[in-house]
């Protein structure tokens, strides 16, 4: 037996910022707890190497959702990170903050303190931007790198295609805001910069941190309505460790609502049926689960993309060569190059649609195979889609007191009929750029889904076939001042429970516009200061 101030669960992109932040004082014994292994691994550093992850077992949890009923019953496949660094070791490097009404909807929700101007401000201090190659070292920082630059020069055609639209449009990568625009990337000179690069391996060497990879925690122990230990799975043998300050769960959305229902806080009827005691009866805790569902429309290019590099053995060879040797070229950059936020309807009070143009296309591997993401060999592109705020919501349970088990998936999309309508514009506005002139001068064939002459219901049947989730699971713990709607209040703190946190995408109220590491780490850093904030108190 053992104890720690602070126990962190989950080494992901908000329990590696923890783990350096707690632990900085040099005050506090921090113990941080990851199910994974190492990421200390050649295609975790090289940014194009989460293709090769996509179904990795041994740094992926390959989740999968209940059949769909919204999704003509296809089960989703669900990639999450379990790893050091979790998600942002394994994803598609995108970093973007969504837009300021996501954190002032939040704060308008009951969340003192979440608003933009509020949390502005956290992002400023721990984000290193990077532009035109600057060769500044930084620690302890996350670079964010705008390579804009280097993304492929079939990007000037959808600039123009951006102008004849009128559509708003930078040739910079932005962080937020309306309009078309190159994507950060958050890497390091051409490395991978994870939150575990950024933030756990500067840290790594304290002596009062300890990091336990390949370790499952399976239960938090509650007594007389407080945390006081967790149980975990180290080689086969069972460990329980006492926390004397706080436990802080950071798994995720699909894991923080299993441990926290294996340790019977969540709803009663879910604890009762799997005969685990009920600690607390919190029926909200894996409700209210949102994420972004896409789908990509391909098209065949009249001039070279990135198919001709990856979809050939040689030139890839060339490709590994200059990344080993300058750490630039098409392995240094994800395939996610340029996009945004726009409006789907005009009159639309705010951006409510996210873009991706990708100048290569790739088709998602066969369900329930082993194989990475591979490009097709003709040349082409793709244009993809998501509502930025969808309105359908699902749920995580358990089926089984097991912790090996996963826990069931309902994704429950397009359930709500908004969604449909939302996918109808959106396809709108996706058509009209495979219409435009500019797009018309480097397309070596009409559209595969040719989205202008289809009618709407062609477009919703369409988009059941082929929509897929963007990797965006959040607010199954979700954040709120009174737990008759919420699991945890504005300090994160579980209602019902003392000295237990979460913090991970799992507490977001809402989902915010485009991809979610951005908000995690920054979301980490601001608990870091109200768990020190309450030590000092």
């Amino acid at each position: 037996m053992a104890s720690f101030d602070y126990i962190i669960i989950g080494a992901g992109s908000a329990g590696c910022v923890l783990a350096d932040r707690l632990s900085s004082s040099g005050k506090f014994r921090v113990l941080l707890v990851e199910a994974g292994p190492s990421d200390d691994r050649f295609w975790v550093r090289t940014p194009i190497g989460y293709g090769m992850l996509f179904n990795d077992s041994r740094v992926n949890w390959r989740y999968h959702t209940n059949a769909e009923t919204g999704l003509d019953n296809r089960q989703l496949y669900w990639p999450r990170g379990k790893v050091l660094g979790g998600s942002s070791s394994i994803n598609a490097l995108v970093y973007h903050h969504g837009q300021p009404a996501d954190y002032d909807d939040w704060a308008a929700a009951g969340n003192s303190g979440w608003d933009y101007h509020s949390i502005k401000p956290i992002y400023n201090s721990f984000e290193d931007i990077i532009r035109n190659d600057d060769q500044r070292p930084m620690i302890g920082k996350l670079t964010v790198s705008d390579v804009a630059d280097e993304y492929h020069p079939l990007k000037s055609h959808f600039f123009s295609m951006a102008n004849e639209m009128g559509l708003h449009n930078d040739a910079a990568c932005r962080l937020d805001g309306e309009g078309l625009y190159p994507y950060f990337i958050t890497t390091r000179h051409g490395v991978r910069c994870s939150s575990s690069k950024a933030f756990l391996h500067p840290a790594a060497s304290r002596p009062n941190l300890t990091v336990m990879t390949d370790c499952m925690a399976t239960r938090i122990e509650v007594r007389d309505g407080r945390a006081i230990a967790v149980h975990l799975m180290q080689q086969g043998a069972p460990v329980r460790l006492a926390a004397d300050g706080e436990i802080i769960i950071s798994a995720g959305a699909v894991n923080s609502p299993q441990l926290l229902q294996l340790s019977g806080i969540g709803p009663g009827a879910i604890s009762q049926r799997n005969g685990i005691d009920v600690m607390l009866d919190q029926p909200n805790v894996g409700l209210h689960l949102s994420d972004h569902l896409g789908v990509n429309y391909y098209q065949r290019a009249s001039c070279a993309t990135l198919n001709s590099v990856f979809g050939s053995w040689p030139r890839i060879g060339l490709a590994g060569l200059q990344y080993l040797f300058t750490k630039k070229g098409p392995l240094s950059l994800g395939v996610n190059q340029l996009g945004g936020l726009l409006r789907a309807r005009a009159d639309a009070p705010r951006p409510d649609t996210q873009i991706y143009i990708n100048p290569i296309t790739y088709r998602p591997p066969p369900p329930g195979g082993r194989r990475p993401f591979l490009p097709e060999r003709e040349p082409g592109f793709i244009f993809s889609f998501n509502s930025c705020r969808p309105f359908s919501t699902g749920r995580i349970e358990i089926n089984t007191p097991d912790w090996r088990q996963p826990p069931l998936i309902f994704g429950n999309y397009l359930s709500d009929p908004r969604d449909l309508d939302d996918v109808i514009h959106m396809a709108r506005l996706v058509g009209r750029m495979q219409d435009s002139a500019a797009v018309g001068q480097i397309l070596a064939a009409p559209p595969e889904t040719p989205l202008s002459r289809l009618s709407d219901d062609a477009i919703i049947d369409d988009f059941r076939a082929r929509s897929g989730t963007v990797y965006h699971p959040c607010g199954t713990c979700r954040m709120g001042p009174d737990a008759a709607h919420a699991v945890v209040d504005p300090a994160l703190r579980v209602h019902g429970i003392d000295r237990l946190r979460i913090a991970d995408a799992s507490v977001f109220p809402n989902i915010t516009s485009a991809n979610l590491n951005a908000p995690t780490i920054m979301l980490a850093h601001k608990v870091a200061q109200l768990v020190l904030q309450d030590r000092q108190g």
